[in-house]
C-alpha cells in the first residue's frame, strides 16, 4: 500500500495550566525538507524532535510547530509597567523637544507598543514531566499525519488503478486498426507503382521491401512491454510505502512505449488513441509526485 506525502496532524495536551500544541503538515518533496518553529522552552529538544519526525516521515516538505500558552482563557496578559513607564518618558520628551501635542489616550497608545503586554507563552526551565507530556503531543500529531497520508495513499492507489485500466483498454482498442493496416499499406504501394506508366517492378523484391517496411511499423513488442510495465506498476504499489521514485521510473518507461507506438502509428484513429493514452499517463505522472 502506497502513502501520500501530503498530510496534516495536530495534537493538544494540557500540563499545569498550560496548553501545549503540536502541529505538523507535509507536502511532496524529493527528500525530507524539514522546517520547525519551536517555543523557546522546548528548543533544547529540537534535535530529538527532528529525529522523531525524520524516523516516521522519511520524505516530504514538512513544517512543524510546537508552542505553549495558558489554557485558561480568562487569564489576562500581565502589563509590563516598567516598559509602559519607559515609553511614557520617551514620548513626553519627544513631544517637548519638537513641540508635538501629547497623546490624548495614553493607555490606547501603550497597548499598541511592543512588549507592554506579556505573551502567554511561558519561558522557563523545562521539567522532565512537562517534556513527557509535550512529547506525547508531538507523537500524536505525527501519528495523525501518517494516518492522513495513508488515507490519501488509498485514494491515490484507486486513481492509479483506474488510469492503468484505461491505458490497457486503450491499447487493446488499437488492435482492430492494426490488423487491417498491413493490407492497406501493401495495396497503397502497389496502386502508386501501377499508376506510373511504363514502370515495371519485381514483385519478389516488392514483397521483401514490404516485409521490412511492415516490421518497422509492428507494435507487438511495444504492446507487450507496456503490458509488463502496467503489471509492474501495480505490483510495486502493493510492496508498501517508499515506492514513489520507483513508480516514477516505471511511468517514464510506460511513456517510452506509448511514444514509440505513436511514432509507428500511421493511421489517424491509432494516433488519436495514443494521444488519449498519453493523457492518462500524464495524470499518473502528476500524482506520482505525491507518493512517498
Amino acid at each position: 500500500m502506497i502513502l501520500s506525502m501530503t498530510g496534516y496532524g495536530k495534537a493538544i495536551v494540557v500540563f499545569e495550566g498550560k496548553k501545549i500544541t503540536a502541529e505538523i503538515k507535509s507536502l511532496n518533496s524529493k527528500s525530507l525538507d524539514l522546517s520547525t518553529r519551536i517555543a523557546p522552552i522546548y528548543r533544547e529538544k529540537e534535535m530529538e524532535i527532528r529525529n522523531m519526525i525524520a524516523t516516521n516521515l522519511e520524505r516530504g516538505k514538512v513544517e512543524f510547530n510546537l508552542w505553549a500558552e495558558k489554557s485558561d482563557s480568562t487569564l489576562s496578559s500581565p502589563i509590563n509597567g516598567a516598559m509602559a513607564e519607559n515609553y511614557h518618558k520617551q514620548i513626553r520628551h519627544i513631544c517637548e523637544e519638537y513641540g508635538i501635542p501629547e497623546p490624548q489616550d495614553w493607555w490606547a497608545l501603550f497597548m499598541r507598543m511592543p512588549d507592554v503586554l506579556s505573551r502567554d507563552e511561558v519561558i522557563a526551565e523545562l521539567s522532565e514531566q512537562e517534556w513527557t507530556v509535550a512529547k506525547k503531543a508531538i507523537e500524536d500529531s505525527i501519528t495523525q499525519l501518517v494516518d492522513f497520508r495513508r488515507q490519501e495513499g488509498v485514494a491515490l492507489q484507486r486513481k492509479f488503478e483506474e488510469k492503468l485500466d484505461n491505458i490497457a483498454q486503450l491499447m487493446a482498442s488499437i488492435e482492430p486498426y492494426e490488423k487491417g493496416r498491413t493490407e492497406k499499406i501493401r495495396q497503397r504501394i502497389i496502386d502508386n507503382l501501377e499508376s506510373i506508366k511504363g514502370v515495371e517492378y519485381d514483385r519478389n523484391r516488392l514483397e521483401q521491401e514490404m516485409i521490412y517496411y511492415i516490421e518497422k511499423l509492428d507494435i507487438n513488442e511495444e504492446k507487450q512491454r507496456l503490458a509488463n510495465h502496467l503489471a509492474y506498476f501495480r505490483e510495486t504499489m502493493q510492496n508498501g510505502h517508499g515506492q514513489g521514485k520507483k513508480l516514477g521510473f516505471i511511468a517514464q518507461e510506460m511513456g517510452r512505449e506509448i511514444n514509440t507506438t505513436g511514432s509507428k502509428s500511421n493511421e489517424a484513429e491509432m494516433q488519436n488513441i495514443v494521444v488519449r493514452m498519453k493523457d492518462e499517463l500524464e495524470q499518473i505522472k502528476e500524482q506520482v509526485l505525491n507518493v512517498m
